[in-house]
């Protein structure tokens, strides 16, 4: 074999691995469709619509499954699934961690949401003439009613209302728990605030109450909520092979960082029964700024690059 035939040999296999994988953005074809579940909450509803909005942009196909906690993680582990925005730490920890542990799904750090809380709340009102940590309930026992509105049978922040209650502490023995689901304890909370009368009642963010009343977290209840209000976060989950199989795909998973007071308000038109993919092309055309980081460094699907196609999707 000549030199000169062994030097085109080379050249032409240079130029096909170029034309198959331009630079890192190389991906498998399985790539194109994207694969996430939704665990059924709307602040994940809303935040995997976002995110399948700017995958259409790029020319992706992402799909969406509806899926509980633990067939979402099942299906990550088997690879059925690539994406979940949904791994609420701590309030899934017990579930998610083995799978950690084990390696057989990731996790991506940091998280895509910092600043979530879930604690007592009142109306601001409330809040200036006086109720402003879990020890000042019990000094407002009689305009309170003796009682503190919770969500529905069952579920962990009751519980952990109700053995306050039971034990007495802060004062609060003799206090009733009313459980409602989540719309009937808004419903009683709006009212009191047209009324003007001091409420106590499970609150939390991200959610639209956040916008739509004028509302403080009670300080104090360290012990019962956890510290920081109850501080949660919100992880990004892939399956093992989702980030090196689809580079340019999982660099733009990777990138997506929400706010609460993003989640604030693209939950609340999808609370409101509009589509989550409308409420997420809205806000992306009101908020075209969040787009400049998540899009760092993403490509479309055909390698071109990621923020103008976006906007031009858009119509921006």
């Amino acid at each position: 074999m000549t030199q000169r035939l062994i030097s085109t040999l080379i050249f032409a296999g240079i130029c096909a691995a170029f034309a198959v994988a331009p630079g890192a953005h190389a991906e498998d074809s399985s790539c194109r469709t994207v694969r996430f579940v939704d665990i059924g909450w709307t602040d994940i509803t809303s935040t995997t619509a976002l995110a399948s909005v700017v995958f259409e942009g790029l020319g992706y196909a992402p799909r969406t499954t509806v899926a509980s906690v633990p067939i979402s993680l099942a299906g990550l582990k088997s690879k059925q699934i690539d994406v979940s925005l949904g791994y609420w730490w701590p309030v899934q920890q017990k579930a998610v961690e083995p799978f950690l542990e084990a390696k057989s799904i990731e996790k991506l750090e940091p998280p895509n949401l910092s600043g979530a809380k879930a604690t007592l709340a009142v109306p601001s009102y409330a809040y200036d003439a006086g109720i402003k940590t879990f020890a000042d309930i019990a000094k407002h026992r009689d305009e309170l009613g003796g009682t503190i509105y919770g969500i529905e049978p069952g579920s962990s922040a009751n519980a952990k209302i109700q053995k306050m209650i039971d034990t007495n502490q802060f004062g609060l023995g003799g206090f009733k728990l009313v459980q409602s689901s989540e719309a009937g304890m808004l419903v009683t909370v709006e009212r009191a605030i047209r009324e003007k009368k001091p409420v106590v009642f499970l609150g939390w963010e991200p959610h639209p109450m956040n916008i739509q009343m004028k509302i403080n977290y009670l300080a104090g209840g360290d012990e019962v909520f956890g510290p920081n209000y109850g501080e949660a976060r919100v992880y990004t989950l892939t399956n093992t092979d989702f980030l090196t199989r689809c580079p340019n795909a999982g660099k733009f998973v990777s990138n997506l960082r929400f706010t609460t007071d993003l989640e604030n308000r693209l939950m609340q038109p999808v609370m409101n029964k509009e589509r989550p993919a409308d409420a997420a092309k809205a806000y992306l055309k009101k908020n075209p700024q969040v787009l400049d980081a998540w899009l760092a460094g993403v490509k479309t699907v055909d390698g071109k690059d990621g923020l103008p196609a976006v906007r031009q999707y858009l119509g921006l």
